[in-house]
């Protein structure tokens, strides 16, 4: 098979397992997604990376994924410095922009996607601006248990930690927060899909 028939076959594999993985998110009660998020909570809160880092990157979670509300909590409870990402629309660029309190998430404005983060032209510290980040906290569809994730199919994480590099503290770690549900053999990957370094979950 050639390059082309290669990336399309990679791409319809991606489609498919995204149908797959949000099947079986879809068929999870809220109290079960809120049960495992406890407990996917408590592992990254106990986690020697989350509790020796400063600047954390946490997603605002929507109803599909592990819910962060605890954890950005935790983050100003220890006095860490919070930051959300901000999607910039009709484009792969995502900045990781700070969050001042917890209070702030209530006014944030919703996008298209229905995910809140700060107005595009709010005036805010960019992570890779300043000190860069010790740790970010990645979202997904779907992850295997090489590291391999399964985004949206955006690449706005890709393409973060691709200018994480040039950042003179360099990349920083990247952790997965999942539903076990979301754990599959094997994630289809391209050259730019970037690997994580590890994913949390209820393993029983």
């Amino acid at each position: 098979m050639n390059y082309d028939g290669n990336m399309a076959a990679l791409r319809a594999a991606k489609k498919a397992l995204r149908l797959e993985m949000k099947r079986r998110v879809a068929a999870l009660s809220d109290t079960e997604k809120h049960r495992q998020s406890v407990a996917v909570s408590r592992q990254l809160l106990a986690h020697p990376k989350y509790q020796n880092c400063q600047r954390i990157a946490v997603f605002l979670s929507m109803s599909d994924e592990i819910q962060t509300e605890d954890i950005i909590k935790d983050v100003f409870q220890s006095s860490k410095e919070c930051f959300i990402p901000r999607y910039k629309t009709g484009s792969n660029h995502m900045d990781m922009v700070k969050l001042s309190s917890v209070e702030e998430i209530c006014n944030l404005p919703v996008t298209s996607w229905n995910i809140q983060q700060p107005a595009e032209d709010d005036l805010l510290e960019e992570a890779l601006n300043t000190g860069g980040l010790d740790l970010i906290l990645m979202p997904g569809l779907g992850f295997d248990k090489h590291g391999n994730r399964l985004g949206r199919g955006k690449g706005y994480y890709d393409t973060y930690l691709e200018r994480c590099v040039t950042h003179p503290k360099g990349r920083p770690y990247t952790i997965a927060l999942a539903f076990k549900e979301q754990i599959c053999d094997l994630v289809p990957i391209t050259e730019s899909d970037k690997p994580i370094d590890e994913v949390l979950y209820e393993m029983l």
